[in-house]
């Protein structure tokens, strides 16, 4: 594992915050806040069908190609909402040594 894989979600959480106030007509990422949520998650769902596609494919280098857009559509989606990458992080690290048998028993229970 990169040892800067933290870093490199908070620069680009950082740098997808600055382009909130960029023109559209110059940034993707601009274009796309501009559009609004149904665009930017029609994108996460359109990255993850790749991902799937890639992955049931047997391609290693097309499954790492496409599961980086699929993190960086999903990180301007978060972004958008005003969350990063710590909030993802944060909660993964809570569940970290939880059975996903007792906390799909929990969120099931309502709790």
């Amino acid at each position: 594992m990169n040892p800067d894989s933290q870093s490199i979600l908070d620069r680009l959480a950082q740098l997808l915050e600055s382009r909130k106030i960029d023109n559209p007509d110059g940034s993707y990422v601009a274009s796309l806040y501009r559009k609004g949520i149904g665009e930017i998650v029609r994108k996460v769902a359109e990255e993850a069908n790749e991902t799937v596609i890639a992955a049931k494919a047997g391609d290693p280098d097309q499954l790492v190609y496409e599961t980086a857009d699929l993190w960086f559509h999903t990180l301007v989606m978060l972004v958008h909402q005003g969350l990063g990458p710590d909030d993802v992080l944060n909660e993964l690290d809570r569940r970290f040594g939880v059975s996903g048998f007792e906390a799909k028993a929990v969120r099931s229970k309502g709790g």
